[in-house]
């Protein structure tokens, strides 16, 4: 589970849905009572975001139990967030507790960014001028010049990108230029951790899983996803092009737009939400150094075995 004997930062992943806020803060709770403090630092990227609290499923501050929580509300809806400004943020946040004595406890399901915060792993630097140069391509010529230029220059990443995300395509254009090297999509699974620590992943039976997810997007329509939709649009600028891109938000605004009813967009969000899903259960699996638990398992146990690990 770990890499030194007595790690101060523990990392709780797993598929959107199976608990891993909950199991946090059980885990801080544990702590808490064997006399250490523990903080949560937030690894959903769409958490990040101000004002996108229903469908992003971010825990409301009455229900942290006292525990202190960070990386959320970080960004404006109108900013567009990277793994490279994460991955330093997250850093920074996680010395900072540790500086205090406490336990940091990095939670969430968005793969890349769990990655970039906990292994070692060095993202290549930018070019403002030959970033501007892919961006006024996929602008003027559309996203599929971008992607096809990709294809030709570095095939395996256009394959895992895919044709339709520009600022992507737009990057791994812009990283291949400057370094001569091909796009890093995802992180080398035999990289090393950047710091010890107590990586802990919860996962569920499909079947359950995509019973919970699909009940927790009719909750959002009925918590009012919709007006927190149009209250983010009325606001003024106009929501960046990551914000808009979710899961969930992208369908209500199209819902508001008339381009879908309700119910298409409610099931076309659980059919994305089930994608994602998968998609985040294959990224976790690669990770070598995670011990696996069941969500409808003996939590508790679990809990007190990861509480072991930090505690000694």
């Amino acid at each position: 589970m770990t890499d030194s004997e007595h790690p101060d930062l523990a990392v709780v992943v797993g598929a959107t849905g199976t608990g891993k806020s909950a199991f946090a803060l059980d885990l801080a709770d544990e702590l808490g009572r064997r006399g250490r403090s523990a903080e949560v630092v937030n690894a959903d990227a769409m958490q990040l975001y101000q004002g996108m609290d229903i469908g992003t499923a971010k825990l409301p501050p009455a229900e942290r139990r006292g525990v202190p929580h960070h990386l959320f509300d970080e960004l404006q809806v109108s900013d567009e967030a990277s793994v490279e400004w994460y991955q330093q943020r997250a850093r920074d946040v996680v010395d900072e507790i540790l500086g205090r004595g406490a336990v940091a406890i990095l939670v969430g399901g968005s793969g890349l960014y769990v990655s970039g915060a906990v292994f070692d792993f060095r993202f290549p630097g930018t070019d403002a001028i030959v970033r501007e140069r892919y961006e006024r391509l996929a602008a003027e010529r559309g996203t599929r010049a971008a992607y096809d230029l990709l294809k030709g220059r570095d095939p395996a990443a256009a394959l895992a990108i895919g044709p339709h995300n520009a600022r992507r395509i737009v990057r791994a254009l812009e990283v291949g230029e400057i370094t001569g090297e091909p796009f890093a999509v995802g992180l080398p699974e035999d990289a090393p951790l950047w710091r010890p620590a107590a990586l802990v992943g919860l996962r569920d039976d499909r079947d359950v899983l995509v019973e919970r997810l699909d009940g927790r997007v009719d909750d959002m329509w009925r918590q009012g996803l919709v007006a927190e939709v149009e209250g983010l649009l009325a606001e003024g600028p106009a929501l960046g092009v990551t914000a808009s891109r979710a899961i969930g938000y992208a369908q209500a605004i199209a819902e508001i737009r008339g381009e879908l009813t309700e119910t298409e967009a409610r099931d076309l969000t659980k059919q994305l939400t089930r994608r994602y899903a998968r998609r985040q259960v294959s990224w976790f699996k690669r990770y070598p150094r995670v011990t696996w638990v069941e969500s409808r398992g003996d939590l508790a146990s679990a809990v007190s075995a990861v509480a072991d690990t930090l505690t000694g």
